[in-house]
């Protein structure tokens, strides 16, 4: 007897999801999209760090200007919003991505968030050539095994106020004795699964106890 093929319907894929760890948007979920190098910072570094930048800057998220760049979901910049950051600039390069930090922005009523369609490095060049912002607090997670960190870095002294600092994320841990880090000390480092992350600041700078 020639058995009969049944069909079965197609399992519909889950949403993807990363949630605001703390503050006023506490447990809202950001929507991940399917992206080439978009890599959203795990929830379990973002407390991690959030911990970390809470303690260092003693709470004072209200005096904080961030920049978030290569912002993807925005889970580090609505994060730091989220917390009380006084002003969050995000930039992201990917189209689809600027919609959907436009959307979340309009649903959260983020007015001290602002987004920024562009190329991160090209950017932060622009930034350190006028000589007009000062950021508290600079967010990098960009894509992995292209050098961004390389580039952007050194420019990054010239985006910071007095006392900031910078948060990394790379594919491995950043190498102290490379020239492009001889003007930075690392305050902060750990390692979550392939997750290396960092909070810097200037060693002309360094006040922090590690």
């Amino acid at each position: 007897m020639k058995q009969r093929k049944v069909s079965r319907p197609e399992t519909a894929r889950a949403p993807h999801h990363v949630r605001i760890i703390g503050g006023q948007w506490k447990r809202t979920p950001l929507a991940v999209l399917d992206a080439e190098g978009l890599r959203p910072t795990p929830d379990r570094v973002r407390e991690t760090t959030f911990n970390w930048l809470s303690h260092l800057l003693e709470g004072g998220w209200e005096q904080t200007a961030c920049l978030d760049l290569f912002a993807g979901t925005g889970a580090l910049g609505f994060e730091a919003a989220s917390r009380g950051a006084a002003q969050v600039v995000m930039v992201e390069n990917n189209l689809q991505a600027v919609r959907q930090l436009e959307a979340t922005k309009a649903k959260l009523k983020a007015e001290h968030v602002t987004i920024q369609r562009g190329d991160a490095l090209s950017f932060v060049q622009n930034l350190a050539a006028r000589a007009t912002s000062a950021f508290d607090l600079i967010f990098l997670d960009p894509p992995y095994h292209q050098d961004w960190l390389v580039k952007i870095l050194p420019l990054c002294h010239q985006l910071l106020s007095e006392g900031g600092m910078v948060y990394a994320e790379a594919e491995g841990p950043l190498p102290a004795e490379a020239d492009w880090m001889r003007d930075w000390e690392i305050v902060r480092a750990d390692k979550a699964g392939m997750v290396f992350y960092h909070v810097l600041c200037s060693k002309s700078g360094a006040d922090f106890q590690a």
